[in-house]
């Protein structure tokens, strides 16, 4: 499927609405937030209001993560703020008020408050996360809140090589490389892929760098 034909599924599926939320899941390296970014600047081009709501603004923080023995786990289920991120979505799906969301600067491997606004204005809200459509561990919560539900989910090869790309990107090697590709992303990667549920369009393949 090419982006402009999804563009035109989901304004023809959303019809009539005033308020979307579409929900972009998948494992780590998927291609989430490049998919949301083009999303929403595509719908955007055809005279549409949309925004980008990010799930990784929700990590906790390194401190809670290292008190808690999670540090080396972060980016699993049990790292995120899901109660947090739930009130969240809940918020923007009432489109009431704006919302004022936190952002995750990779670089510095911390969430920064109040960084992106969500405003009663906006009628698409594409949200991207792992574990959006995870049916379990009280993410269950999150797939009824959703109008559209598209799950990335390309092949683990594929995902492993990127998640190497990224973290080769980020300077790590070694064990700590090791690690974090097969102790923390991996795992995640599985998960994901094996339950994730109630998606409306799964896309095992979508050229991302064709549609920028």
């Amino acid at each position: 499927m090419q982006l402009d034909e999804l563009c035109d599924l989901i304004l023809k599926t959303e019809e009539g609405k005033s308020r979307s939320l579409i929900a972009v899941a998948g494992p780590p390296g998927a291609g989430k937030s490049t998919l949301a970014d083009i999303l929403a600047s595509k719908l955007s081009g055809r005279g549409e209001t949309a925004e980008v709501l990010p799930m990784d603004g929700f990590h906790m923080d390194n401190g809670i993560l290292e008190e808690r023995g999670l540090l080396a786990r972060k980016g699993a289920p049990n790292t995120f703020d899901l109660r947090g991120f739930i009130d969240v979505v809940q918020a923007v799906k009432a489109a009431e008020d704006e919302v004022l969301v936190p952002v995750f600067d990779r670089s510095r491997e911390l969430a920064i408050a109040a960084a992106r606004v969500v405003s009663p204005r906006h009628r698409f809200i594409v949200i991207e996360g792992n574990y959006l459509l995870l049916g379990e561990g009280g993410w269950e919560r999150l797939a009824p809140l959703f109008d559209y539900r598209i799950l990335l989910a390309p092949p683990i090869e594929e995902l492993q090589r990127r998640l190497e790309a990224r973290w080769t990107f980020y300077g790590l090697a070694g064990q700590a490389f090791e690690d974090k590709i097969h102790g923390n992303d991996m795992p995640n990667v599985r998960l994901v892929l094996e339950k994730s549920k109630g998606a409306d369009l799964v896309l095992e393949r979508l050229d991302l760098e064709a549609a920028r």
